[in-house]
């Protein structure tokens, strides 16, 4: 067999993670991520991408690298998954359902499963770290990213050695894809994406442990992935600040599901409605609508014309709209009744880049807006994070108020949504659960065998 060679990213990103200590707050801020990424899941179970993805599972069987099929694909549905704001990733729909899948096969314990959550959001968000803005453009990072995330999290409840992770990570990255012509296609590919993700990842630490060797220099190497795919990457990213927090702490939870560019520019409309009087505006009020932000947020949700719910939910201008006429982003906000209600109304909508978030950006995501509305009254609001970032943390009650809403949105029982919140809770102490939380999973996404 050969040998990895000393020295590659991989394995000095493998030794780095491995070397993280982990605290007890470490592994509760894991568990509410876990129950926020399930949630999320089973929020989605009735939508058509949800009933495409287990129909092609009921054919394929019930193998836990495609059980996490189908969970990354749900994870990903209703758009209110986690976001790593450095990385670009949404690294839960990639690293739990792979991570959960194989507890179970290896009959891990609570706190084994979460160690390799941690292990795998840290491969994933440092990988995505240094792909490159450029590579942000044409490739979905959480597609490319997701599989050594979803790797390294397998390969720590395997037990494989250095050796066999550098192999196992390597095989991962070789299998990086995901492309955004989805987007403006309307297509469903999003969530193959995390789908792909969760199965390649499981695949490659498999393969790895049954000594199927993969590329030590799959990030590095002349024909690796940033060689091939990332124009403008930042290697070191990959091993910078060892000592910096955990990645998952440092992960965003969504409280809009929509896209999580829109989010700072939601929090300014409904500051702004705040001001207002707090009573939305109605749209024949507004006058002009004039937001900056950074380029990204730009080059993904400049979408004056949404034709789906989807692209709605990528739209700048629908999701401006909509916070400031209802007061709120919900479920509903995103439908043909909601598109109809402000059509024609994106005309008053002008985007821009404002360099102070460009240049912040992605450490930090925010925007500036203003409104001008007809009586001539003006409004302005602007923020540096979003609600849900870790300067602005959903707390524990949120988080599970959160899953409540997601788990009811499913139509998931009410007794059996506590009894999912409950184990999930109750990680870090009790790895009893994790049998209970795979049933409970199950049943709600009404697997077909």
């Amino acid at each position: 067999m050969t040998k990895h060679a000393d020295g590659s990213l991989t394995s000095q990103l493998i030794e780095l993670i491995r070397g993280k200590p982990i605290t007890d707050n470490d592994l509760k801020a894991a568990s509410l991520f876990v129950l926020d990424t399930l949630a999320c899941a089973l929020a989605g179970r009735h939508t058509p991408q949800a009933m495409a993805l287990k129909q092609f599972l009921a054919h394929r069987g019930d193998a836990p690298a495609m059980q996490a099929f189908l969970f990354g694909g749900l994870a990903h549905i209703v758009e209110m998954d986690d976001l790593h704001r450095g990385s670009v990733t949404h690294p839960g729909g990639v690293v739990v359902p792979p991570a959960l899948a194989m507890a179970l096969d290896t009959r891990a314990s609570g706190p084994a499963f979460l160690t390799a959550v941690l292990h795998g959001y840290e491969a994933c968000c440092r990988v995505g770290a240094a792909v490159g803005p450029a590579h942000y453009k044409v490739w979905h990072n959480t597609a490319t990213c997701g599989p050594f995330g979803s790797a390294m999290a397998s390969a720590n409840l395997v037990g494989l050695d250095q050796e066999a992770s550098v192999w196992a990570l390597g095989n991962a990255g070789t299998q990086s894809a995901g492309l955004w012509q989805f987007l403006p296609d309307g297509a469903m590919s999003k969530h193959l994406h995390t789908a792909r993700a969760c199965e390649a990842g499981m695949t490659a630490a498999d393969l790895a442990a049954h000594g199927f060797t993969g590329p030590a220099h799959i990030l590095e190497g002349a024909q690796g992935l940033f060689a091939g795919a990332c124009p403008d990457a930042d290697p070191q990213a990959v091993v910078r600040d060892p000592d910096a927090p955990w990645a998952l702490v440092e992960t965003s939870m969504k409280p809009y599901p929509c896209c999580r560019h829109t989010h700072p520019a939601i929090d300014c409309a409904l500051d702004i409605v705040a001001q207002a009087g707090g009573q939305p505006l109605a749209l024949e009020q507004i006058e002009k609508v004039a937001l900056a932000t950074y380029a990204a947020a730009l080059n993904v949700c400049d979408r004056p014309d949404a034709s789906s719910d989807y692209q709605a939910k990528f739209s700048l201008q629908h999701t401006l709209l909509e916070a400031l006429t209802q007061g709120a982003i919900g479920f509903d906000s995103f439908n043909g009744e909601a598109r109809a209600r402000l059509q024609g109304g994106s005309t008053r909508v002008t985007l821009q880049e404002g360099e102070a978030y460009e240049t912040a950006y992605p450490d930090a995501w925010g925007s500036a807006l203003t409104v001008t509305l007809r009586d001539g009254r003006r409004f302005a609001a602007e923020t540096d994070q979003a609600l849900g970032d870790p300067a602005k943390p959903l707390d524990e009650t949120a988080v599970v108020a959160k899953a409540r809403g997601l788990l009811a949105l499913g139509q998931v029982d009410a007794d059996q949504g506590e009894a999912l919140i409950a184990a999930c809770l109750a990680l870090p102490e009790d790895g009893s659960r994790l049998p209970r939380i795979h049933k409970l999973l199950m049943e709600g996404a009404e697997h077909e065998h």
